[in-house]
């Protein structure tokens, strides 16, 4: 039987790794079956490496979490606590999976199923490693943006049919949030595929001849902000806040739905984390040793996790307000005044070819670095500013106390 060779210029043809099962398993079966075999290996690859990842950073989190409060945290199932994950998921699939009386059935059960899946599609186009990737596509970046919309809409679909109010009003809230975030995210990626001349992840990080985080530290501070809050997450949870007992969106799910949805929002702190190694890291790229660009590429993904888990640990939950005024406020500002800069900077900077040599990149973290300490003291400036003068000028009411004492309640302060 002859063996089975891949095209390299075809759309699968430059995955190394499919490639390689591809041709592999093609000595031994027809081809048909080794491309649908060499599919079905990618995907178990996909799915398995991003569950176990989720139990990992759940896990890695409470620990984390318990050392920066000054506790233990999970101690009890396997070494360190371990084995708490699987603890976690064993209780969970035993529980009753409960229906709300009036929900819309189909909606309801689908939501979980669609944020995993919208996490997993994501996931698949980060290259790991020089030239393997799951699926190695040209427009990787516009590709994550889009699948990314996904979980609004599941969050969305999830407080609707849920016949809920209070999971209507956490999933107005996080609606809210996920589509004014998007902006700046939007526009402090543009930066970066300015600077690099393409949307291909890959090409991305072989264009990081110095890491963009130094390129575009203005870039770098919003993406990362703005993604905290597309993850509902500390200090920007609102729409969950988690430590309350309505917990948003997800109040009426139990069971194996309430797993999947913890393990998207898990999953997804880990997808994004590689998201920033990738696009501001320089993803695989390290000191030494091109061939270990997977080690590279998982210190950096644990550096942004742990990146999270700080945020988490030191900020307290804003208000709703105070959230939308850091986006459109603060944030926006701060995007526009980057790509601003970088746009000069790559017209007069780079070559007749398109291309910018290191020194560039060195001239343009130079000047970047330098606008985002004068931009992010100004706005922050500003705002605090306001946010004084709305405070003092805010009508004063007065709140009687079991009708014993009076205590005077700025408006402005909430």
């Amino acid at each position: 039987m002859n063996a089975c060779v891949l095209n390299p210029h075809s759309i699968l043809g430059g995955n190394h790794l499919f490639r390689f099962i591809y041709e592999g398993v093609g000595q031994m079966l027809p081809c048909w079956m080794a491309y649908v075999v060499a599919g079905a290996a990618i995907m178990l690859i996909l799915i398995n490496a991003v569950l176990l990842g989720a139990a990992i950073v759940s896990w890695g989190e409470r620990r984390l979490l318990g050392r920066f409060q000054n506790r233990v945290g999970p101690n009890r199932w396997g070494p360190f606590g371990a084995l708490q994950p699987i603890a976690d998921l064993t209780k969970l699939l035993t529980k009753e999976d409960i229906v709300p009386y009036g929900a819309d059935r189909i909606a309801f059960t689908i939501v979980p199923v669609l944020m995993v899946a919208s996490l997993l599609v994501g996931a698949a186009v980060i290259p790991f490693a020089k030239d393997v990737a799951l699926v190695d596509l040209n427009v990787g970046v516009l590709f994550i943006l889009a699948v990314s919309s996904l979980t609004t809409i599941a969050i969305f679909t999830a407080g609707w049919a849920s016949n809920n109010r209070y999971a209507l009003f956490g999933a107005g809230r996080a609606v809210a949030v996920l589509l004014s975030y998007e902006v700046p995210v939007v526009l402090s990626v543009l930066g970066v595929v300015l600077v690099a001349g393409s949307m291909s992840l890959g090409d991305i990080v072989v264009a990081q001849a110095v890491p963009f985080f130094l390129v575009q530290p203005l870039a770098f501070f919003v993406f990362v902000a703005g993604m905290s809050a597309e993850l509902n997450r500390t200090p920007f949870d609102v729409a969950e806040a988690e430590s309350e007992i309505i917990a948003g969106y997800h109040t009426e799910y139990s069971g194996i739905k309430f797993a999947l949805i913890q393990a998207a929002e898990f999953g997804g702190a880990l997808v994004v984390s590689g998201l920033i190694a990738t696009l501001f890291l320089a993803g695989w790229a390290g000191p030494v040793a091109d061939w270990l660009g997977w080690l590279w590429f998982l210190i950096k993904t644990f550096i942004g996790i742990f990146l999270f888990v700080w945020i988490r640990s030191t900020y307290p939950r804003l208000r709703l307000d105070q959230i939308m005024a850091v986006c459109w406020k603060f944030l926006m500002p701060l995007s526009i005044i980057n790509l601003i800069a970088v746009t000069l900077e790559v017209f007069f900077l780079r070559d007749a070819h398109g291309v910018l040599t290191t020194a560039d990149l060195w001239i343009m973290a130079g000047i970047n670095i330098v606008i985002a300490a004068v931009s992010i003291a100004v706005f922050g400036q500003l705002i605090r500013q306001q946010v004084r003068n709305s405070s003092q000028t805010a009508p004063a009411s007065r709140l009687v106390v079991s009708g014993v004492s009076t205590i005077e309640v700025s408006q402005g302060q909430g």
